[in-house]
């Protein structure tokens, strides 16, 4: 499979530090395309930019519906990501719905992700226009923004469904920034959020630290769950949060989180993950140590979370 990519920045005629956009992808990647917008470059005296596809020559950029209609490459394109950058004032609401037009035309499935930086509330009229949308401003490759983000990306979760999604940017892990344990934490509260899997470091350098974390099969597929239903903080004291949410099959994801710097019991009770009644029988699967649990819960499930770090379940009931 050949995945191609955009990142396309609001303005078009300002120069923009291009990041390299890199997808992460449960299937096989066999190779991918990386298209990015170039410029300004002054050809003839006139200020243009140029579409710059992998083995391919400059192509000149037009607007609109003009892009998806008459420029062939953009037929092959899988994802595009449209930027806030330098914009020029045009109501956000106005200006991602002529890109969504212009995609629709194409009459080929591209996800659209739409990054206003939340400015406009985009959750509550994104799913119109767009597969996903940045709820907050960027991350940073911190503990403290990592968590600032996630808990404002948290406010909206009523409203990510399948086809449109909350978007708290991409992800950090392995860049330095953040202990291994803090990465997981950081991977497991994007997972459940049902948030996009972007990686944000660059992929020639990935140790094999930062694969264990985003290689886990068994979390992504939590993302990927078809149910398509984000978690929700059920239980907060302190620096102690649970995380749960409901899961194809009849089963729950549960994270216990800990921010505190030091380890912490922490217990989820039956009323708080939505299972309704206490003489339920739980088994437990942890997906970071991959195995599932020997011990059976009734009632609540207590574990121990180490400092800065978390537990991360999947709850089937047998009884």
């Amino acid at each position: 499979m050949v995945v191609r990519a955009i990142w396309w920045p609001t303005s078009l005629h300002f120069h923009q530090e291009l990041k390299l956009l890199q997808i992460m992808f449960t299937a096989r990647v066999s190779s991918w395309e990386f298209m990015q917008i170039q410029g300004p470059e002054h050809v003839q005296g006139e200020c243009q930019v140029h579409l710059v596809m992998k083995n391919k020559m400059p192509i000149p950029l037009l607007h609109g519906y003009e892009v998806m209609q008459l420029c062939k490459p953009f037929r092959g394109i899988d994802y595009l990501k449209y930027d806030n950058c330098y914009n020029d004032d045009t109501r956000p609401t106005i200006r991602y719905r002529v890109m969504s037009d212009a995609l629709m035309k194409t009459r080929r499935p591209i996800f659209f992700s739409m990054c206003e930086w939340g400015d406009m509330r985009p959750t509550l009229w994104g799913a119109n226009v767009a597969n996903s949308w940045r709820t907050t401003d960027d991350i940073s490759d911190s503990w403290e923004s990592m968590l600032k983000v996630a808990d404002l990306n948290e406010v909206y979760a009523d409203y990510a469904k399948p086809g449109g999604w909350n978007d708290p940017d991409m992800l950090e892990v392995g860049n330095g920034g953040m202990t291994y344990s803090e990465y997981v934490v950081h991977f497991s509260i994007w997972a459940i959020s049902k948030a996009p899997l972007l990686l944000g470091c660059d992929v020639r350098f990935v140790t094999n630290e930062t694969l264990q974390i985003i290689g886990n099969e068994e979390v992504i597929a939590v993302n990927q769950d078809r149910l398509g239903v984000q978690a929700k903080k059920v239980r907060m004291e302190g620096e102690q949060e649970i995380w749960a949410g409901p899961l194809s099959k009849n089963r729950i994801v549960i994270l216990f989180e800990n921010r505190k710097p030091w380890t912490s019991s922490m217990t989820a009770h039956w009323d708080d993950i939505g299972i309704e009644s206490e003489s339920v029988v739980i088994q437990a699967r942890d997906l970071w140590e991959r195995r599932t649990l020997e011990m059976q819960f009734q009632g609540k499930l207590t574990t121990n979370v180490d400092a800065h770090a978390c537990k991360m379940y999947v709850l089937t009931p047998i009884a």
